[in-house]
């Protein structure tokens, strides 16, 4: 074991002056007054060594007590000058370095101040993550939008959709991201320093009132210019089928008969088609009034009952915990049931069931599962997942429900079941 300098010099000093104490004892027989000087000196000589042992250790014990005040982060603890030229130096370059530690910590504790309140204040949600890429610190924005569940998890372990989607992000990119094709998210990951490692954060701003107006006036535009095309042409070229039908006689044109009145039919169904996009961009502000919830979804199921049954598809009675009432347009919220049910049906399940909670409405299917990519592209303007499908039903509920201010969403849960969530303030 290697002994320290400070042991070291005590070792030596002690043997040393017990071999003089002992060579000096020799001279008691010799000569008395010898002996005597000699064992002055020799105690002078102790205490010379004691005191240059004291003033040796003295920058020894600062470092010693410095070194503890920083361990302890204290930066208030300074050392006033001893009068010592080399241990006043060691105090001044102490002092020093506490007074630059004091004002970096002061400084950064200001700093950090600062960024708390900034996050907190920020109308954007901010997501922070740590070293092992979890989830660390949210703003009081983005635990409305995901809640204190997730921290302490991985994005792509914390059951979000919109996390999940996140994970796949790199230091710098931005992203538009969907969630259940209603909420749409401006995204952009970036990067800090912390104690010199990178941290990554995300910051999210809502998009989803802002990107449903743009595409609301882009579509609407392009449905107005399309029905008003389509319109009259269809009107003008049915008006000559149907003038060309009248003047040709039957037995000797049959066949071209029949293919005229295929044509004005074709262009029957056409009209249609586009009298049901105009609906859409036609639709009314809602005429509200208080209805019953309850009776409104009975009525529907028993309406939509015959269609089920001739698809092989059960349809539960709706149960309700306690009676609901609603200030709501009972003509459109009943054609958004009416498209819920219909879809419902058309998924090709056995069985659909229909629950009444406290603030929401649930209609379940054990129909065909809703993939992620399908998921993120419900609620587009015209969008189907049908081969003969126009898209015109979910976008519809979307005008209505959205104009209604309800919030609503349509996933497949993890136990097979689709559901299609109303939640809305009862009367």
């Amino acid at each position: 074991m290697k002994l320290s300098n400070r042991l070291q010099y005590i070792f030596y000093i002690t043997a040393l002056h017990l071999l003089l104490m002992g060579l000096v004892y020799q001279l008691l027989f010799q000569n008395k007054a010898l002996f005597i000087a000699t064992e002055v000196i020799l105690v002078l000589s102790i205490g010379v060594a004691i005191h240059l042992y004291q003033s040796f250790n003295q920058p020894i014990a600062f470092i010693r007590s410095g070194i503890e005040a920083i361990k302890d982060k204290d930066f208030t603890v300074k050392f006033v000058p001893t009068g010592k030229g080399e241990v006043d130096t060691l105090i001044e370059v102490y002092n020093l370095m506490i007074d630059q530690l004091r004002e970096e910590r002061t400084r950064l504790q200001e700093q950090h101040f600062f960024l708390d309140k900034l996050i907190e204040a920020s109308p954007v949600s901010l997501l922070i993550l740590d070293f092992d890429e979890r989830i660390a610190v949210l703003n009081p924005v983005a635990l409305q939008t995901f809640g204190t569940a997730v921290v302490g998890k991985k994005l792509e372990n914390a059951e979000n959709a919109l996390l999940l989607q996140m994970s796949y992000m790199t230091d710098g990119e931005s992203q538009i991201l969907k969630t259940d094709g209603v909420q749409a998210y401006k995204v952009q990951r970036s990067h800090l320093m912390d104690q010199g490692f990178r941290r990554s954060f995300f910051m999210l701003e809502e998009l989803t009132t802002e990107l449903y107006k743009t595409e609301k006036a882009a579509y609407g535009k392009v449905i107005r210019m399309m029905a008003h095309e389509v319109n009259n042409t269809l009107g003008a070229t049915d008006s000559i089928l149907q003038t060309t039908l009248h003047s040709l006689p039957e037995p000797e044109f049959s066949d071209f008969i029949e293919a005229l009145r295929v044509a004005s039919q074709r262009n029957g169904r056409l009209s249609q088609f586009m009298r049901n996009f105009a609906d859409v961009v036609r639709l009314p502000q809602p005429r509200k009034e208080t209805m019953s919830l309850n009776a409104l979804a009975e009525q529907v199921s028993v309406f939509m009952r015959a269609s089920a049954t001739a698809q092989a598809v059960t349809i539960h009675t709706p149960q309700s915990l306690e009676p609901c009432s609603l200030y709501a347009d009972v003509a459109q919220l009943e054609q958004v049931l009416v498209n819920i049910y219909k879809n419902a049906i058309e998924a090709d399940g056995s069985e659909i069931r229909t629950e009444i909670r406290a603030h929401e409405l649930c209609i379940f299917n054990n129909g065909k599962p809703i993939t992620p990519e399908e998921s993120s592209q419900l609620f587009n303007p015209f969008y189907s997942s049908k081969s003969n499908g126009q898209g015109i039903g979910l976008t519809l509920i979307r005008e209505i429900l959205v104009n209604h201010g309800y919030n609503f969403t349509l996933k497949t849960q993890s136990n097979g079941w689709t559901v299609f969530r109303i939640e809305f303030a009862m009367v």
